[in-house]
């Protein structure tokens, strides 16, 4: 490490920007694990060596005498299933997420289970000469019908690695796989679906956001496949109006809603979000409880500003949707908007849309989805409910 550049390591974060390298002792593969070394030559960490990213290192351990091998990759696994099971999320009809990369010890490997099934995602140049270890471990600790690999995301391309997808072990999963999910049967498509298959990191916002419901007509934005509207729906809800540009993921919520007997009630919009909700506004439209679970509008450090201002301006739009004493139920899943930017930006949201509103909840991501103490760039997922007050 170059002189005074190690100080983030010191508190235990896990990455190292390639910036911070002095020089590199040997020719190490991408993927190699590498000890790491402060300018004076004191051991720091065991890291996996990662060339063609920005992130050059991702620490396995702090511990000198850690062994770096399939033993240590069963044992983090134990770790992270045995945490999901203290928090009896793994439900064999359910859905939850297994491993959380960093949060889990393990960077770069996201491990989701659907019922008998797990979706991988090998995301990192560290994980992937692991791979064999892993999925070994999973096979014996979770004995899952097949596990799956969609390992496609844009973080996988800065690494310097090909999408890669099929199955890796046991059975392929069904075309369809039915769920039960806080009492409502849902398909997945693990294959084709978006992410692993499923947004599991809402899953408990989506039980929070239910207690505004009753008796409530219900706008979901960025609705994908409806799970926001159709929990509120089973809870009360008289009416829901869900919006997405994808026809695709509306078929499947229209799919859902049918399954649990909700569809006379579910008025499915194939639009453009921002467009749609201008378009309700001028025609008068007003909602109980408005939902905005928007995609990630921040990918990088220099698209803050304008995506900063797609949040304002869909949140304005919300804001402006609601009849008084309404509530709004908005989120966040850019990692470079905080919650306390968030906060500010829904706020101007609100000055813009001439309302004043109360904060009454505050939302993250779920339990299954941990925030490593020395690792804050894992709290992706913020929220907020706000009831809209009388003028």
């Amino acid at each position: 490490m170059k002189a005074g550049r190690d100080k983030s390591l010191r508190r235990r974060h896990p990455w190292v920007f390639s910036g911070a390298v002095e020089r590199i002792e040997g020719e190490p593969k991408a993927g190699a694990t590498v000890c790491v070394l402060s300018y004076s030559g004191e051991f720091i960490a065991h890291a996996a060596y990662s060339p063609q990213s920005q992130i050059r290192l991702r620490v396995w351990s702090f511990d000198e005498n850690a062994v770096i091998d399939a033993a240590f990759f069963e044992q983090r696994l134990t770790l992270a299933i045995d945490a999901r099971r203290s928090l009896g999320v793994l439900d064999e009809e359910g859905a939850c997420r297994v491993v959380f990369a960093e949060a889990d010890g393990l960077p770069g490997l996201v491990v989701d289970r659907y019922g008998s099934y797990l979706v991988c995602q090998f995301l990192s140049a560290g994980i992937e000469p692991w791979r064999e270890a892993v999925i070994g471990g999973l096979a014996t600790l979770l004995r899952p019908l097949g596990i799956y690999e969609r390992s496609e995301s844009s973080a996988r391309r800065k690494e310097g690695l090909p999408s890669s997808r099929g199955l890796l072990h046991g059975s392929a999963p069904p075309p369809r796989l039915e769920l039960n999910m806080d009492g409502l049967r849902q398909t997945v498509d693990i294959v084709q679906g978006q992410k692993t298959g499923a947004y599991l990191d809402q899953r408990d916002n989506r039980r929070r956001v239910t207690h505004y419901a009753n008796g409530a007509r219900v706008l979901d934005a960025y609705a994908y496949a409806g799970g926001f509207a159709l929990m509120c729906l089973a809870r009360g809800a008289v009416e829901a109006t869900l919006i997405d540009s994808s026809a695709g993921a509306l078929r499947t919520a229209e799919e859902q809603a049918a399954l649990n007997g909700l569809g006379d009630r579910c008025r499915f919009v194939v639009a453009d979000v921002p467009t749609e909700l201008r378009r309700l506004k001028n025609a008068g439209e007003r909602f109980d409880l408005v939902v905005l679970d928007p995609p990630k509008f921040v990918h990088t450090i220099e698209q803050l500003q304008a995506g900063s201002r797609g949040y304002k301006d869909v949140n304005r739009l919300g804001l402006e949707l609601l009849r008084p004493g309404g509530v709004l139920a908005t989120f966040s899943c850019s990692g470079h908007v905080d919650a306390a930017l968030f906060q500010k930006i829904v706020a101007g949201a609100a000055v813009d849309a001439g309302r004043d509103a109360q904060i009454v909840e505050r939302l993250s991501q779920p339990p299954d989805h941990p925030v490593a103490l020395h690792f804050p760039e894992g709290e992706y997922l913020k929220g907020l409910i706000l009831r809209v007050l009388p003028l």
